[in-house]
């Protein structure tokens, strides 16, 4: 069943005659549109592009859908919703769902002023379906882990006492995109020392220093779709404790990587990686949650979180990313990206989660 099928089939179940999507990447998942601007309107008949005139040629080159040109080709973006409600009227719709996350309250009173449909808010309703991958959308996320795992190896070659953090990223950043991937929206985490005990600390002009941990944490997208992975470095051996969160959390990852299985529910998986947490006296320490779905948007459904409960399905990606955090220590964090299988998960980025030490030579 195509995409466009599983809309529809959706729009039977709850009633609706339409649909409108204008969040970015619901967009682009459904129509392949890469545009900043449009709308798509799905009814059980048709699929149509409604854009301004700046994009026309380009969604009728990417979608290969019927495109509509709203009727006043210049002028406030607004109007684009005119056009909608022409459309809508013209297809005899009654009740339309529209993105409610997405949908401004401005733009929404303005089209409900120029139809007589009902708008119904319909919440996820196109997320609900990307949380499965199609097999293009997996070629592309193993394309993307490719060469996020591959720049990972060759940054341990690359590191060494002395560095700023910045240069890492950059390096980083600049191994991704030559060999065709981006990194634009996600400069690398890499976090030395004691900076490493914050969770999301973008790399700085902080220098690397001899005897440091460094938390290293970014991702490359590859034709639109993301990976994302953790790994902790030493540069040098690291004192006793901050070798034993780093085995802590690679052990908590492990559990889930070793256990994971369809029919799983949030909690479930939040058990799992927290056993080596608890276990060990850090769980208070671990405050960033489970995992996350990952695709188009490098945080997407699933997100993990131990008051929901989703259920993992085959053809899920996500990440499982635990992490131990202590103010004015330090820390330490391993995610990879999984794919959830009919057996299990299959790793995506399989270099090693272990900590790595980088020998360290004397002048």
């Amino acid at each position: 069943m195509t995409t466009i099928q599983m809309i529809r089939e959706e729009l039977k179940k709850r009633g609706l005659d339409g649909l409108i999507i204008n969040g970015e990447w619901n967009r682009r998942y459904v129509t392949g549109f890469t545009g900043s601007h449009g709308l798509v309107l799905i009814t059980q008949e048709t699929t149509e592009m409604i854009v301004d005139y700046r994009y026309y040629e380009q969604a009728a080159q990417q979608t290969g859908l019927p495109v509509v040109l709203h009727a006043e080709h210049t002028g406030h973006k607004q109007k684009i919703f005119d056009e909608a409600a022409r459309e809508i009227t013209k297809h005899g719709l009654k009740s339309v769902g529209f993105e409610q996350q997405h949908l401004s309250y401005g733009n929404y009173e303005r089209l409900k002023s120029r139809v007589t449909a009902k708008l119904v808010p319909t919440f996820d309703f196109v997320q609900n379906i990307r949380m499965i991958k199609r097999p293009d959308e997996l070629e592309k996320m193993r394309m993307a882990s490719k060469v996020t795992d591959d720049a990972y190896t060759h940054i341990l070659g690359y590191i060494r006492p002395g560095q700023k953090e910045r240069e890492v990223a950059d390096e980083l950043v600049r191994f991704i995109e030559s060999r065709g991937g981006h990194a634009v929206g996600f400069y690398p985490i890499v976090a030395s020392g004691v900076r490493s005990s914050l969770p999301h600390g973008r790399a700085s002009d902080k220098v690397i220093e001899k005897g440091e941990m460094i938390t290293i944490d970014f991702g490359a997208n590859y034709d639109g779709y993301w990976s994302d992975i953790s790994r902790t470095v030493a540069v040098g051996e690291p004192d006793a404790q901050m070798r034993e969160i780093q085995e802590v959390v690679y052990r908590s990852f492990m559990d889930c990587f070793h256990n994971i299985q369809p029919g799983m529910k949030d909690s479930d998986v939040d058990a799992l990686m927290r056993k080596a947490l608890i276990e060990s006296g850090y769980n208070d320490r671990s405050g960033t949650g489970t995992g996350h779905g990952i695709g188009l948007e490098v945080h997407e459904k699933p997100l993990f979180s131990v008051d929901t409960e989703k259920t993992l399905e085959p053809g899920m990606v996500i990440t499982i990313e635990p992490g131990i955090y202590l103010p004015g220590i330090g820390g330490a964090r391993v995610e990879d990206v999984l794919l959830v299988t009919e057996e299990g998960c299959e790793t995506l980025t399989p270099s090693t989660k272990e900590l790595v030490v980088i020998e360290v030579v004397e002048a």
